[in-house]
């Protein structure tokens, strides 16, 4: 069988380009909205090896998948990312090799990831106030975040951004410190509408805020939507002629959110997840084991793609089998 890139594309006519690919479901922060008790382990600590990423990435990359995002849980917790980093930027047909961090380790480890092949960095900062930091995340270490953010702005990545969950008790004092934040920094700072997940009904129902809140708020201020490129990810992003950064909407109730979807995920444990919140998943793992399996792994991807629905079910309170985010990457 001879795949080309035309054959990632799903029975919508969606064309995939774009591979989250979660390396642990372990995270070392204890979010409000995702693992209020902390990570609890749930079976072996089997992960991905750093030789089956690699296959994984060569497979995805060669069907037209050339932005690879690594996630977690916290993708730092492991002690071979650096070996990880590496063996996907090595393939030929990755153009950006981008991870999502909550920051816990990007000052001490940023310079050997950059060195490796990270080419985009998104950093997780969900206050900018230490002590609404710490209650969200469970830890004070908004201080360690920020320097290590600072460096990794100093260092040659393509791109460095900030995702914050808009939270109800965030909005007491609007949008107006991060447009500050962002005034002289050349970064983007993207507000995830939080997302109703299978344990934090309660939370949800008590911090949800709609994301039209933020995108009126900064119509309002004078900030305009920017247009997306072809392998970005789902959100909307706004500028402004008197800052240098940009505000970021990633809004998944609005209506049309899955219409441009153009991304694929794969577990920590080598599982395709079609979406987020979807319903089972495509175990890939037994096609990891050798080289010469490509063929068969890429076969067994593009098939898959025809069980791809058209939308999540998220507006009937739906979250398919997501627990919390840390489980596939969010």
């Amino acid at each position: 069988m001879t795949l080309t890139a035309r054959d990632a594309t799903d029975a919508f006519g969606r064309r995939f380009r774009y591979l989250r690919l979660s390396v642990t479901e372990v995270c070392n922060f204890r979010c409000t909205y995702c693992l209020p008790n902390g990570y609890k382990k749930t079976g072996a600590m089997d992960f991905l090896s750093p030789v089956e990423t690699e296959r994984l990435a060569r497979a995805f990359s060669e069907l037209g998948l050339r932005k690879i995002r690594l996630t977690g849980g916290e993708p730092s917790v492991r002690k071979d990312l650096t070996e990880i980093i590496a063996r996907v930027a090595s393939q030929s047909d990755v153009d950006k090799v981008a991870m999502t961090t909550n920051g816990w380790n990007l000052a001490r480890h940023i310079d050997d990831w950059v060195a490796a092949g990270l080419s985009h960095l998104n950093v997780s900062i969900d206050a900018l106030d230490r002590e609404a930091f710490a209650r969200i995340t469970g830890r004070d270490r908004l201080h360690e975040v920020l320097s290590g953010l600072d460096r990794a702005q100093s260092l040659p990545l393509a791109a460095v951004k900030v995702n914050a969950v808009l939270l109800r008790e965030g909005l007491e004092d609007d949008f107006s410190a991060w447009t500050a934040f962002v005034r002289d920094r050349r970064i983007s700072v993207r507000f995830i509408e939080l997302m109703r997940t299978g344990d934090n009904a309660a939370f949800f129902q008590d911090q949800h805020v709609s994301g039209t809140v933020l995108r009126d708020w900064l119509l309002q201020h004078g900030w305009q939507p920017r247009e997306r490129g072809n392998d970005d990810g789902p959100a909307i992003e706004f500028t402004h002629p008197d800052h240098a950064g940009r505000i970021g909407l990633i809004a998944p109730y609005a209506p049309g959110f899955c219409d441009g979807c153009n991304r694929l995920r794969v577990t920590a444990r080598g599982q395709l997840r079609l979406c987020l919140f979807g319903q089972g998943g495509h175990d890939l793992r037994n096609l990891l084991e050798y080289d010469d399996q490509k063929e068969a792994l890429q076969e067994a991807i593009v098939l898959s793609l025809g069980g791809k629905r058209l939308t999540h079910e998220l507006h009937a309170a739906n979250p398919g089998e997501t627990r919390n985010l840390s489980q596939t990457g969010g």
